[in-house]
Parts: structure tokens; C-alpha cells; sequence
């Protein structure tokens, strides 16, 4: 039985070989160019530890009775949607977790709502409002209205701290993609400068404790 390139000219076999060696090692290239990274336990606790990474977190529980409809600014908590007492209290218990677990909290960064200041406050006791953390409406300088918020997790914070921000769901689906974060969530995020970030983790409001080695 004649091998199925051998109806081919010479010239043409040469090249379907080279073109099937370039697919034998194209593809365990592309694949090292940009590895899979995805942690959990013990091996997530120590790269979050080692710093250089990002925790994004949605704000904890709040009360969807309430909406921001009818409010004057962000300093109008009274017509917010504000987290309610379970939900400062899932604050306080991550804010204890990441204390315990020794994680070097570098810049604390927040939307500016109540409910995400609030979340900060509560788990690391301190937190600067930058609005890019949300995302704003698209301007003539900056057209895409979460590009700044992209740039902001592509970027490496200082060598061995990790940078926390507490924000909304929205934002982070909009540049991350699906699942959405529930309440309390947070991503663990590993910047990558010019080629973006990765999601390498997501850490539920009551996860904490799996970081911790059995």
C-alpha cells in the first residue's frame, strides 16, 4: 500500500514533513510560553506569602433591600447598599485569617461605595480610595471604561508585599471573565506586566482555613 504522501511531488512531501515536524514542537512552546498556573493549600499560602501577587475581593454580605439609587455621593451611606452585620462580620474573620496566615499585605486599594470601604477597613484596617478599582464611564482618553483597572492587576506591587483591593463583582467579571465572585470572594491574581494577569486562585469568604497545611 503506497503511504498517503506519495501521490505528492518531492518538493511538496519536503514540505508536508516540515510542516508536521513544526507541529510536533509548536505546540509544547506556545504551551511553555504561557503556563497554567493553578494553586490551592499549603502551595497557594506560600506564593501568597513570597508576594508579587494581587487579592481582588467583592465586598462581603450586603443588604440587596437596599440599592444606590437615590444617592448624593459615595460619602451618602444612608442611600447605599451597605453590608450588613453578618457581612462585617465575615469581614472581620477574613481580616483575622490573613493576620494568622502571615500574608504580607502591602497597598490597600478600595472602591469608593460605603460597602467596599467598609470591607476594607474591617479586614485590614486601613484602605486608600482610588476609583480605578471599579472602573469608570469611557472618556476620549480612555475609551474602554475598565482599562485602567486591567492595568492595575497587570502591574507587580512591590517585591514581597501583596496588594489588596476590595471592590465589586462587575468589574472583576468584566476583565477576568466567569465565575462571577460571590460576596466575600476573592481572586488571587498574578500580574504578568505586558502579557496581562492570570487568575492562579479564588479564596470563598470561609476558605481561608484550606491555605493551612493539615
Amino acid at each position: 500500500m503506497r503511504a498517503p504522501w506519495s501521490r505528492f511531488r518531492p518538493g511538496r512531501r519536503l514540505w508536508l514533513a516540515g510542516l508536521l515536524l513544526f507541529g510536533l514542537f509548536a505546540a509544547p512552546l506556545r504551551a511553555a510560553d504561557a503556563p497554567d498556573e493553578s494553586l490551592a493549600g499549603p502551595a497557594l499560602l506560600s506564593a501568597l506569602r513570597a508576594g508579587g501577587l494581587i487579592l481582588y475581593f467583592r465586598h462581603t454580605s450586603t443588604d440587596f433591600g437596599q440599592n444606590d439609587d437615590r444617592m448624593s455621593g459615595y460619602e451618602d451611606c444612608a442611600r447605599q447598599r451597605n453590608l450588613t452585620s453578618r457581612g462585617r462580620e465575615e469581614a472581620r474573620a477574613i481580616g483575622a485569617a490573613i493576620q494568622r496566615l502571615r500574608i504580607p499585605i502591602g497597598d490597600v486599594l478600595a472602591s469608593p461605595f460605603c460597602r467596599t470601604r467598609e470591607t476594607a477597613q474591617l479586614i485590614f484596617g486601613r484602605a486608600r480610595v482610588d476609583a480605578a478599582v471599579r472602573g469608570g464611564p469611557a472618556t476620549d482618553d480612555e475609551p474602554e471604561r475598565y482599562a485602567a483597572l486591567r492595568r492595575l492587576l497587570s502591574t507587580p506591587p512591590p517585591a514581597g508585599t501583596v496588594l489588596a483591593i476590595a471592590s465589586h463583582g462587575n468589574p472583576f467579571r468584566a476583565v477576568a471573565g466567569a465565575p462571577y465572585l460571590a460576596e466575600g470572594e476573592a481572586a488571587v491574581v498574578r500580574p504578568l506586566g505586558d502579557r496581562g494577569f492570570r487568575v492562579i486562585a479564588r479564596i470563598p469568604k470561609d476558605g481561608w482555613s484550606a491555605l493551612e497545611a493539615p
